[in-house]
C-alpha cells in the first residue's frame, strides 16, 4: 500500500538550487519506491467544481514569470491513466462531487516540480486533481479519505503547497524564519504526530498565526487531502526547513505505507 504525502513545491527555481528541501525530495522516490500511478493536488489549481486531467499527456505549464531562462526549458512528459482517472470519478461521485475531466489542462508548477525532483524520469502515470474552489479544511479533508481506497491499488496520492505561504513576507535566502512562520509550522507538525485533525481543521480561524501564514489558503488546503488519505493514525514529518524566510518546506507522509530509511 501506497503512503500519501503532503510535499512543499516552494518557489520554482527550487529547481536551480541546493536547499535541503531539493535534496530531500531527490532522495524521496527511492524511498517510495514505483507506485503504479501518482494523483497529485497542488495549490496551483482551484475550480468550482472538482476538475482533474484527462489530456493523454498533459502539457508542463510554466505558470511565472520573471525567473531564470532554463526554468522555462523543463518539461515532465507523464502520460494519465485513464483506469485510475474512471476510479477517482467513481470514489468523489459517492462524496457526491460530480468530478470534470479537463482535457485542455497541463500539470502546473505545483504538480510537476516536486514530481521532476522525486520522480525524474516521469514515466510514472500521473493525474492532477484541482482543488474545491472555496473550499473548506474539513471538505478537503473528506475528499481525501474518499480517494484512500486508491492507496490500495498502488496509487501514490501527493498533495502539494506549503506549510507556510506569505509572499509579503518573503526573505533573502537563507535568513532566519519569523517567529510565527516557527510557530505555525511547529502547530502543524506536532498536530500530524499526534493525529490531532480536529485541530488542524480549524485552519484557517486557528491558531492565531494561522492567516498570517496563509493570508489565503489555497496553499495549505492540499495538504488536508493528503492527511484525509491516509489519516487512520497521526501522519510523520518527513523533513523540515525554510525557504526564503518565511516559506515552510515541511513534508510529512500519511497512512500505513512505509518509506524506506
Amino acid at each position: 500500500m501506497q503512503p500519501s504525502l503532503f510535499l512543499p513545491h516552494g518557489a520554482p527555481d527550487l529547481l536551480l538550487t541546493d536547499h535541503p528541501a531539493k535534496r530531500f525530495m531527490a532522495e524521496l522516490g527511492s524511498r517510495v519506491g514505483r507506485p503504479e500511478a501518482i494523483l497529485v493536488v497542488s495549490a496551483h489549481w482551484e475550480s468550482p467544481r472538482l476538475a482533474l486531467t484527462s489530456a493523454e499527456a498533459p502539457e508542463t505549464v510554466h505558470d511565472f514569470y520573471g525567473f531564470p531562462k532554463e526554468l522555462y526549458d523543463f518539461r515532465y512528459p507523464a502520460k494519465t491513466d485513464a483506469a485510475v482517472s474512471r476510479r477517482t470519478i467513481e470514489l468523489l461521485a459517492d462524496l457526491g462531487h460530480a468530478v470534470e475531466a479537463d482535457a485542455t489542462r497541463g500539470f502546473d508548477h505545483g504538480a510537476w516540480v516536486p514530481l521532476l525532483l522525486a520522480f525524474p524520469d516521469a514515466n510514472i502515470p500521473v493525474i492532477q486533481l484541482s482543488l474545491l474552489e472555496g473550499g473548506t479544511a474539513r471538505q478537503h479533508f473528506e475528499i481525501g479519505q474518499a480517494l484512500a481506497p486508491l492507496r490500495e491499488d498502488g496509487v501514490l496520492i501527493v498533495g502539494s503547497g506549503s506549510v507556510t505561504h506569505n509572499l509579503r513576507a518573503l526573505g533573502p535566502e537563507g535568513v532566519r524564519p519569523p517567529d510565527w512562520a516557527t510557530g505555525f509550522d511547529d502547530f502543524v507538525s506536532l498536530a500530524v504526530e499526534r493525529g490531532d485533525w480536529d485541530a488542524l481543521m480549524r485552519f484557517p480561524d486557528a491558531p492565531a498565526s494561522a492567516q498570517r501564514a496563509h493570508p489565503t489558503p489555497e496553499h495549505f488546503l492540499p495538504f488536508f487531502v493528503a492527511a484525509g488519505a491516509g489519516a487512520a493514525h497521526q501522519g510523520t514529518l518527513l523533513h523540515r526547513s525554510f525557504s526564503h524566510g518565511s516559506i515552510s518546506m515541511a513534508a510529512f507522509s500519511f497512512g500505513e505505507g512505509r518509506l524506506a530509511a
